[in-house]
């Protein structure tokens, strides 16, 4: 064993064994009450200025292709789901794991934020579900805790674009060195460790067993995809920022910045459905001494109202073309 080995072994065992205090409600609701209140401070504040802002048709036109950019990238997170999971050894259904992607993503907003995540778990281990053969628990498992890990490094990755920001585009890389093998795998038997037993009882599952052996490479194929998932979506709240003409006020590297930033935090933060909250507080810290802060809080607003309603479009879709695809699989003299 290398000097090397040696201290990469230490470190991971004493935070295994690092046991932080933790306030009364768990630190995600204390994370989403002060998001909340740092919002609605902020509303209170710049209220006034935010009605008096107002959209002509050409912004509410942005708004729609806005909504549309945002729908697609859904479609694309799927299929970066998709390209995990084969990653990962699984045959997945391509169509029907997008479908399956675009009807649970709407429940990520109810109480607890993990019901998106049970109900995927449930339905990759299904053998007549959207994979080939089904899956079993741990690697199931490792997919739905792995898509979030690296859709965010994928978004992190994005803020270094945005130049040095004191250090903070270091930070941003960091999370793709932790996709290296040797220290994917620890990683990711941290992270079932933590969310394991939780996501078990909310499925009704039994406690899961050792986690697969994940692929020796990189995950270039699955880390790319989500990629060009998180510029999709950033797409979408470009066209909000054009919407109301804020686009010259700072430089696009330096909103796919504060975009990233945020929107990382808002899918990290426990407690927060959907990230309600989260996105909008961090992208006002970030932004909002180079912007200012009525138009980007009408702006974070607005964006947040588009990706709803994408959310929502898409669920729909995904259960119409499933009753379609039932209905055409059913005998002529069966169907209605």
């Amino acid at each position: 064993m290398t000097l090397l080995d040696a201290w990469q072994s230490a470190l991971r065992q004493r935070l295994q064994g690092l046991r932080l205090p933790t306030p009364p409600g768990g630190l995600g609701l204390w994370f989403t009450l002060l998001s909340f209140g740092f919002l609605l401070a902020a509303l209170a504040n710049h209220g006034r200025q935010m009605l008096q802002l107002s959209l002509d048709l050409q912004g509410w036109l942005w708004l729609v292709l806005g909504l549309g950019l945002s729908l697609l990238s859904l479609v694309v997170n799927g299929l970066g789901f998709a390209v995990l999971l084969a990653w990962l050894g699984l045959r997945p259904r391509w169509a029907a794991i997008v479908r399956m992607y675009l009807d649970t993503n709407l429940r990520k907003f109810l109480p607890g934020g993990i019901w998106h995540l049970t109900t995927r778990l449930s339905q990759l281990r299904d053998p007549a579900g959207p994979l080939r053969g089904g899956a079993s628990w741990p690697q199931a498992l490792a997919a739905v805790l792995l898509d979030p890990l690296l859709a965010a490094a994928a978004a992190l990755a994005l803020v270094a674009l945005d130049g040095w920001q004191d250090g903070l585009a270091l930070l941003g890389l960091l999370p793709l060195a932790l996709l290296l093998p040797r220290w994917l795998r620890p990683l990711l038997v941290a992270l079932e460790r933590r969310q394991a037993r939780r996501l078990a009882a909310s499925a009704e599952e039994a406690t899961p067993g050792p986690s697969p052996p994940l692929p020796g490479g990189y995950p270039w194929r699955p880390l790319l995809a989500l990629l060009a998932f998180v510029l999709l979506r950033f797409s979408g709240f470009a066209c909000c920022v054009v919407a109301f003409d804020l686009q010259g006020s700072l430089g696009w590297t330096g909103w796919l910045a504060g975009f990233a930033l945020a929107w990382t935090a808002g899918l990290l933060v426990p407690g927060a459905p959907g990230g309600l909250g989260v996105f909008e507080a961090v992208l006002l810290l970030r932004l909002g001494s180079q912007i200012p802060e009525a138009p980007l809080l009408a702006i974070a607003i607005a964006y947040r109202v588009v990706v709803t309603l994408a959310d929502l479009l898409a669920a729909l879709t995904a259960r119409a073309d499933q009753r379609l695809d039932r209905r055409l699989d059913q005998p002529l003299d069966q169907q209605p």
